[in-house]
């Protein structure tokens, strides 16, 4: 059912976590550098040893710090749902933001999925050049942050935290079959980058 003022269907939630979007952003997604790929090659949002997990151009500013998601199971009612409103060509650098914010505060690489429905995160464009076996192994191990086309969704497994870009060409009809699938991949918090609108009508028909 679409979004009424009275009786609201996705919000940023008042209760628990929430990501909101960056003021002023300007800073662009950014993309690996092709040529080939070595053992030690960064991925995105990678602890520990070895090359860190890119720092976020300067000039990206958070408005709040957000708070660490529920690491516990989901509750009955199903895993919450936070919106970040942003334009179709905007979702996909609000995503990042997301997932900065979500690794800031503590969530492990590994309990997060991250699905565009228009076009592929540049990590998983490049991934991909290298094979589907190389790419789905890595989603497989689950020790770090997995990008995916939302159409390739039902080939992944659930995660703790599943943030969704409705970005590009895939905000229509795309959308509206993906966005119900991720809430179900998703077990605690699903985090939706895109026109609240859209958004809305898409899980308002899919849940």
């Amino acid at each position: 059912m679409p979004l009424i003022p009275e009786e609201p269907q996705i919000h940023e939630s008042a209760q628990g976590p929430r990501v909101t979007p960056a003021a002023g952003r300007t800073a662009q997604t950014p993309r690996p550098v092709p040529g080939p790929r070595t053992a030690a090659a960064p991925r995105p949002g990678r602890p520990g040893p070895g090359p860190a997990r890119p720092t976020p151009p300067a000039q990206r500013s958070h408005t709040s710090a957000a708070p660490t998601p529920p690491s516990g199971p989901p509750s009955p009612s199903g895993p919450q749902i936070q919106l970040i409103p942003a334009p179709a060509d905007g979702a996909l650098d609000a995503a990042g933001e997301a997932v900065d914010l979500l690794l800031d505060t503590g969530r492990a690489p590994g309990d997060i999925l991250v699905l565009t429905t228009g076009e592929q995160h540049p990590w998983a464009a490049h991934e991909l050049s290298f094979g589907e076996d190389a790419y789905w192994a890595q989603h497989d191990a689950r020790d770090d942050v997995f990008y995916a086309a939302a159409a390739s969704v039902e080939r992944a497994s659930a995660r703790p935290v599943v943030v969704v870009a409705v970005n590009g060409d895939g905000a229509g009809e795309p959308a509206a079959r993906a966005l119900p699938l991720a809430l179900a991949r998703a077990g605690t918090l699903l985090i939706v980058c895109g026109d609240p609108q859209r958004v809305n009508a898409a899980l308002g028909a899919g849940v």
